[in-house]
């Protein structure tokens, strides 16, 4: 029995499931989402309910607490052609879309058992930043870490993104933090233990405009001069790299053959686990509620579980951010925005680079397993902490997908979902101690590529916090800055 097949479509096992609960990911989506059972064509159909059963027996969960999954639109894989026919109004926003993820989660989901009194630091947001951050200071000597997350791991940005990784960006600070953060990914396999997939293929960025080729220009002398090789190709030397591709209404590229893609999940349960094997505490369906405050100083973190007493707080809850700094007082220039995603059946390996036509948001690469993986900006989405999946959405990025790759119009899309784009007024993160708050402790606003700079930026927050060294990085992106008007924007955004 213990190797009876769970879901036909992943060749998920009833081991397979038992090793998930062994490992601490006891709830539905949490275990989909660690054997990726109910992720194929049938989408839980045929096998949500023996893993519920199968949790059930397991005493994993509550019989309340056995919450299913979100299933994901279309209802049935649908080619990219039929998809591209709907219509949609470009003049109108965006609105609603199904499903719509819970603002709440099943308080049955609640772990048993009562937080810590008191910690040396509390972060907030259980997130790819939060654990990066909570494992490098334990690397640092400091473990008296606690990490609250309100759902599961992987329930937010960090779990929903496409997992592209870059150096191609538009100011020194960003690209310095990109070129380290990818070599530490190269190594996380080695230091943490599991494997995130790491495919450098390079990203291939198209312009459609003369005023974004020239971004591409001026962004390639900025690169080579921190010692990434991005290098301008003419239209011809972009169709060699991508055969296929064809370059509809597009005027020139930039390729770096040293970005890359990554599997986003395994990098959140990475440092997970990391944390937890060094001593630091990361406790899930914990919901903050609250603050006690007195001196200027945060003296407690109230949540749905009890209360800690702390030294230092960090906020580090993404798009959320804003919401948490409200319980303290603390108004943050943060806007959540919804950015979808889709991903199709997989293919035999046929793309190398993720391909991004800047001027549209559009993006799209080929993951280890062959699906196309894909999302498209909408600048008609209005601002709002919204999951929800649209056909509007699915349409925009098929019709743009076929413009420049017409052969992938037969490939079927399996399931769509939605992330929120964290966006600050000049699209760069803060960072760094509140005006007036002194042990609250920023870590927030990176729009759509916190998941790419989070070991970077964890690592140096980790060793300003322990040693008290200065660094520039959190006074350059200190949240002062928005009054003061000392904005310095970042335009190679996707979307």
């Amino acid at each position: 029995m213990s190797k009876s097949m769970i879901c036909s479509c992943e060749d998920v096992t009833a081991d397979d499931v038992r090793h998930a609960v062994s490992r601490g990911y006891c709830d539905v989506e949490s275990v989909k989402r660690y054997t990726g059972f109910g992720t194929g064509i049938c989408q839980g159909k045929s096998c949500l309910s023996a893993v519920a059963a199968l949790l059930e027996q397991e005493k994993a969960l509550k019989p309340a607490a056995v919450v299913p999954f979100t299933p994901r639109p279309p209802l049935f894989p649908t080619e990219l052609r039929l998809l591209a026919t709907a219509p949609v109004d470009e003049s109108q926003p965006p609105v609603g879309g199904l499903p719509q993820d819970v603002d709440t989660f099943a308080s049955a989901l609640r772990p048993e058992g009562p937080l810590p009194a008191k910690a040396k630091v509390v972060i907030i947001g259980g997130g790819v930043m939060g654990l990066a951050l909570a494992y490098n200071l334990a690397r640092e000597g400091e473990t008296d870490v606690v990490v609250l997350e309100r759902g599961y791991l992987c329930a937010g940005a960090s779990g929903r993104n496409g997992g592209g990784v870059r150096m191609q960006w538009g100011t020194p600070a960003l690209v310095e933090l990109a070129k380290r953060s990818i070599d530490l990914m190269k190594t996380f396999a080695r230091d943490l233990g599991i494997n995130v997939w790491l495919r450098q293929g390079g990203y291939l960025f198209l312009a459609r405009t003369d005023a974004v080729a020239k971004r591409l220009e001026r962004n390639v002398t900025l690169h080579n001069r921190y010692g990434v090789p991005t290098r301008l190709v003419t239209p011809d030397a972009a169709r060699d790299i991508v055969p296929g591709l064809t370059m509809k209404g597009c005027v020139a590229a930039s390729f770096n053959p040293e970005d890359g893609v990554i599997f986003p999940w395994p990098f959140l349960w990475g440092y997970a686990q990391g944390c937890k094997k060094k001593g630091v505490r990361v406790e899930t369906y914990t919901d903050v509620t609250g603050f006690e405050v007195s001196g200027g100083q945060i003296r407690k973190v109230k949540t749905d579980r009890g209360d800690i007493a702390c030294d230092t707080v960090v906020l580090a809850s993404g798009a959320w951010s804003p919401e948490v700094a409200k319980l303290v007082d603390v108004q943050l220039p943060n806007e959540p925005h919804r950015h979808e995603i889709l991903s199709t059946e997989p293919l035999k390996p046929f793309l190398g680079p993720l391909v991004s036509v800047l001027d549209s948001g559009l993006y799209f690469s080929q993951s280890m397993r062959g699906e196309i993986v894909g999302g498209m900006g909408d600048p008609k989405e209005p601002a709002g902490l919204n999951m929800g999946s649209t056909l509007r959405f699915v349409s925009r990025f098929a019709r743009a997908l076929m413009e420049q790759m017409p052969h992938v119009g037969h490939v079927k899309v399996l399931r769509q979902w939605a992330g929120c784009y964290d966006v600050t007024p000049d699209n760069n993160p803060i960072l760094g101690r509140t005006p007036g708050l002194d042990n609250l402790l920023q870590m927030s606003g990176f729009v759509g590529h916190g998941f790419m700079m989070a070991p970077a930026v964890a690592e140096r927050m980790a060793k300003w916090m322990v040693t008290g060294e200065s660094d520039e990085l959190f006074t350059r992106f200190n949240l002062r800055r928005f009054s003061e008007g000392a904005l310095e924007r970042e335009d190679m955004i996707i979307g």
